[in-house]
């Protein structure tokens, strides 16, 4: 129930920012029977009279609101011409709230920038005692006329606050989906690439030496740039303009990932060794994209950098953990060097591992031969349990 108000909630806020006019004309109408109040409830005997024309001045006061988003200040001016009318000319009955001047002052401290909201101050600070007394002449209805005033204006600037915090937030979250896409489309090209190189510099030499495996090679090439593709319309799809619900197919996992390491043997002629340790499991969905795009990336950095003959890749399911280990028997971190391969791929691994709370090594393998990557990605009871 809950959540079905919630959604209500935001279909019609989405509604009026789509619709700021019909917004305005409704809050007039509002205000507008705010003030028709006092001039249809049964009057007491020597009050003033509720005549049709103090109603039209009312009526005229209120009127303004409708450009109030559109020239504040200007409605401001206008409200306090009107107010001013009616106090002079005729003696209609009066109002327990000064609505039309608590509207203009929340709009002027949510839309307006300092300047105007300092005019508008400077105007209202003459204005407001001005009209109590051409009223009642009393401390108490200048005290409260004051009081409301300044509560509509901090209201106005808390929402104001709230309106630049949401679109800090949204921008927020517009970067990191770009650094969350910019990182898939470099781990499927680097991965793509890498192998139709490896498969591209071996077809010749396969044509030459052994004709029968050119073929294979060359339909290995074909087959990780289809793949490749099939990949990247995937992420682009989120990218999509003009569609109402962006394209989100879901990530590739564990079950994509014997594809990819046989990918990579047909691909590279490495020898690919996985494993597990532990009671197999169900995992997140977030989890096993992780994974998925760890081991790529870590095969991509063997095949590209390692001059390896064997990887493995081990899979150690915990209490409360994944351990991810990809290593293999190449010619390891340079003499000297960082001890890094892959350059933005390790970053990314290490920033894939952080945004699910889990931790990255990488570097000389432990029993000092070849690329070592670890990952510890955490898996709570609850989640695997789907509770």
């Amino acid at each position: 129930m809950r959540g079905e108000l919630r959604g209500r909630w935001e279909r019609g806020r989405a509604s009026a920012e789509a619709n700021p006019l019909l917004v305005d004309i409704g809050v007039a109408l509002l205000v507008q029977a705010a003030m028709t109040m006092p001039f249809v409830v049964p009057r007491a005997a020597g009050a003033p009279p509720a005549t049709w024309a103090a109603y039209g001045l009312s009526t005229l006061s209120v009127l303004p609101l409708v450009w109030r988003r559109r020239a504040p200040l200007t409605v401001l001016f206008a409200v306090l011409a009107a107010n001013a009318l009616y106090r002079l000319t005729v003696d209609g009955p009066g109002q327990p709230l000064p609505y039309t001047g608590l509207v203009v002052v929340y709009t002027i401290a949510a839309l307006s920038p300092a300047r105007r909201r300092l005019v508008a101050g400077a105007v209202l600070l003459v204005a407001v005692p001005a009209g109590v007394w051409l009223n009642t002449r009393s401390a108490r209805e200048l005290t409260f006329s004051v009081f409301v005033l300044a509560a509509a204006y901090v209201f106005g600037r808390l929402t104001d606050a709230r309106r630049r915090a949401h679109r800090v937030e949204a921008e927020q979250a517009a970067a990191r989906e770009r650094a969350r896409i910019a990182r898939e489309m470099h781990d499927i090209l680097s991965h793509a690439v890498s192998l139709m190189i490896v498969q591209a510099e071996a077809g010749p030499v396969a044509v030459r030496a052994a004709p029968e495996r050119a073929e294979a090679a060359f339909d290995a090439i074909s087959a990780t740039g289809r793949d490749a593709m099939v990949q990247l319309r995937r992420m682009l799809g989120v990218l999509r303009e003009g569609d109402s619900v962006p394209l989100r197919e879901p990530q590739p996992g564990l079950a994509e990932l014997l594809d990819l390491l046989d990918r990579v043997r047909a691909g590279s002629g490495l020898d690919v060794v996985y494993r597990t340790q532990g009671p197999a499991r169900p995992l997140p969905g977030a989890v096993a994209a992780t994974v998925f795009r760890v081991v790529q990336e870590a095969l991509t950095n063997t095949v590209r950098h390692a001059d390896a003959r064997t990887v493995t890749v081990q899979l150690t399911y915990g209490d409360s953990d994944l351990c991810v280990r990809v290593t293999d028997d190449g010619r390891g971190p340079q003499a000297g060097g960082t001890g890094r391969r892959g350059g933005h791929g390790l970053v990314g691994i290490r920033e894939r591992a952080a945004a699910l709370g889990g931790s990255a090594v990488t570097g000389r393998a432990a029993d000092g031969q070849g690329f070592e990557v670890r990952v510890r990605l955490p898996v709570p009871e609850a989640v695997e349990a789907g509770r």
